[in-house]
């Protein structure tokens, strides 16, 4: 896999995903066997959904960058978020908050982190 690959994939499921959390945050919970609060809990989701559309146009504009400072330093924030995503999630999942859908974002979270983790540390020049 190349980076450009992995900046596209990183768009397309932040994109997806942010638009199901913006959009419809209770019908996307639900898939998982989570509920929220009533108003709170869809307010912090659609927030979520937010940020996922943030990090989908920066991963969609940050494909076409050459090597620099400003693409290593988003590799480097993918890589956190991925990263911490990925506890969040397994601990979530270990403690029964969602269903085994969940282990669905447990794995993107951890080879998305793998992934911008390899370009960032691993691979010269990215």
């Amino acid at each position: 896999m190349n980076l450009k690959l992995l900046f596209i994939i990183n768009a397309v499921l932040a994109l997806l995903f942010g638009l199901a959390f913006v959009l419809i945050p209770e019908d996307t919970l639900a898939q998982y066997g989570a509920k929220l609060m009533p108003k709170a809990g869809i307010y912090v989701a659609r927030l979520f959904g937010a940020t996922l559309l943030g990090i989908a146009v920066i991963s969609w504009f940050a494909q076409s960058l050459g090597a620099s400072d400003i693409r290593s330093s988003i590799i480097l924030g993918f890589f956190v978020v991925d990263v911490v995503g990925f506890v969040v999630s397994l601990l979530a999942q270990l403690d029964g908050v969602v269903n085994n859908l969940g282990w669905t974002t447990v794995a993107i979270y951890l080879l998305l982190g793998l992934g911008f983790g390899y370009f960032r540390f691993m691979k010269a020049g990215a």
